[in-house]
């Protein structure tokens, strides 16, 4: 009987990492068809990436006499190649489209940051859709703002008091999104809140967002993601004046 249910499980893991394994490969080429419409230098890109990781593995074994041994495995990297240079060009394509959007740094830090991050969108803001983004983890207490600069900073300085009052000696980073100088660019966002030392054990972080969810507001009404390009504002506004 037990050895019936061993064959039944691991029938069962084989059939759901297929059908992973099937889903995977579904996303990747609706990514390739909706990247391709906008970005003409994607096919040829991945076509030369390709080419260029069998040329070097063939090249490689021919000074080792096992060219067509080692040709298969260079077209596997290329493919492997052509995949991750698709993601990233996807990715560019989305921050392009998500730059100087309301809400876009707290969609950058719910679907991009990795790791041990606590994030809690939206914690303070004004009615002209300037927020303020809470992230804790190893390095301490990390306030994201992004919207008009003097208003985000009375902003960040509000937060920094309330959060200073509960959470002692803790660190806490601030971090104002844009292109002027002192602040930090969408797309680099992440990787600046990943540079940050690591000040705080996986306990102290639990304690830190503990202590930090008693203060936790209701939000600034900001909607997930990034808002459309000229999408009209005034119900939002409304909604978080009567907050």
């Amino acid at each position: 009987m037990a050895q019936k249910q061993d064959k039944a499980a691991a029938k069962e893991a084989k059939q759901a990492r297929k059908a992973a394994s099937k889903a995977r490969r579904a996303q990747i080429f609706q990514a390739f068809n909706m990247q391709r419409k906008e970005d003409k230098a994607l096919l040829p890109l991945m076509i030369g990436a390709v080419v260029l990781v069998a040329a070097v593995a063939f090249g490689i074994g021919l000074l080792l006499g096992i060219e067509w041994y080692l040709l298969p495995v260079g077209v596997m990297f290329g493919l492997l190649a052509a995949v991750i240079l698709l993601g990233r060009r996807v990715q560019r394509t989305q921050f392009a489209k998500a730059e100087d959007q309301p809400g876009a740094a707290g969609w950058v830090l719910e679907n991009f940051l990795r790791g041990r991050w606590r994030v809690t969108p939206a914690v303070n803001g004004t009615t002209q859709l300037d927020v303020i983004h809470r992230v804790i983890g190893r390095p301490g207490v990390v306030l994201v703002a992004e919207g008009a600069p003097h208003r985000v900073k009375t902003l960040l300085a509000q937060e920094k008091k309330r959060v200073a009052r509960l959470i002692g000696d803790t660190p806490i980073y601030d971090v104002i999104v844009g292109k002027e100088e002192g602040q930090v660019q969408l797309s680099k966002l992440q990787k600046h809140l990943m540079k940050l030392p690591n000040n705080l054990r996986p306990a102290q972080i639990d304690t830190v967002e503990k202590r930090l969810a008693a203060i936790t507001a209701r939000g600034a009404a900001m909607p997930k993601g990034p808002m459309p390009a000229g999408a009209k504002m005034r119900s939002v506004q409304r909604t978080m004046r009567r907050r």
